[in-house]
């Protein structure tokens, strides 16, 4: 790939228990390590502190304003110029996760995935491909139940209060409607690993045929 040219931006955007991430690692998996670098959404929450579960319970991470869109911005500004960009990795307030400190290197693919990628103009503005990756309700809820379960230790009636509550209004009010703006639409409702596996490596393929001209 030619290294002088401007990075080649693609948005990754789906809701909660889309798939969302398996289908990222499987999309990574088919370039090179230095052909690609991620910025992830995920990691500019701004800090809430410690909270009881109740308080997490309530609180609303699934609003544009809990992202530090302003500092997102300007690091995937920094890849670009080729900056390298040092990030504090966020964890949810799971009080027995070990903070990494993120290095992001530039290269010549920059992948930005989150909820909001596509409601933050200015972040939109920069996408020369968008993805969007999508399952049904009732299949992304239980991906989320047993995710939020296993790794966040999250009890089910949180999980279910959060996802009628916060989950689903801001899916459908901050991304859904910027769908059919997208380059490509993956309908992710099959736990099928080949099955996503094919369709990263086909989208993969046809992008580093337009990338390298």
């Amino acid at each position: 790939m030619n290294n002088n040219k401007k990075p080649f931006i693609i948005g990754i955007a789906g809701g909660s228990g889309s798939g969302k991430t398996f289908f990222l690692n499987s999309f990574l998996h088919h370039f090179k390590h230095d052909e690609v670098t991620l910025v992830s959404q995920d990691d500019y929450y701004f800090p809430v502190g410690d909270m009881t579960q109740e308080e997490n319970k309530l609180y609303n991470f699934d609003l544009p304003s809990t992202i530090d869109n302003e500092q997102f911005l300007l690091d995937i500004k920094k890849l670009v110029k080729g900056d390298v960009v040092y990030k504090k990795e966020y964890s949810f307030n799971n009080p027995l996760a070990v903070v990494k400190i993120l290095e992001v290197k530039p290269a010549p693919i920059i992948i930005v995935e989150g909820l909001f990628i596509l409601h933050f103009k200015e972040i939109a503005a920069m996408l020369d491909h968008r993805i969007f990756v999508e399952a049904e309700d009732e299949i992304a809820l239980q991906r989320r139940i047993k995710r939020d379960g296993m790794e966040r230790g999250y009890p089910e009636d949180d999980v279910l209060y959060k996802w009628h509550n916060h989950v689903l209004p801001a899916y459908r009010e901050y991304l859904l409607p910027y769908r059919n703006e997208c380059d490509k639409i993956v309908v992710n409702n099959l736990d099928v690993p080949d099955h996503i596996i094919r369709i990263t490596e086909e989208i993969s393929t046809e992008l580093k045929a337009r990338i390298c001209q």
